[in-house]
């Protein structure tokens, strides 16, 4: 039998996390995407 109290637990960090993600300002802006730096060494 599986632990109430784990199911518990997991569908609520689930639930949380899909809270925070939805209440992100970022998710409603639409543009390009950010330009990103290339890895890689510095030369000096």
């Amino acid at each position: 039998m599986i632990d109430n109290l784990a199911l518990a637990i997991s569908h609520g960090l689930i639930a949380l996390t899909v809270w925070v993600l939805l209440r992100r300002p970022d998710l409603d802006r639409e543009g390009p995407p950010p330009e990103r730096k290339p890895k890689g060494r510095r030369r000096a």
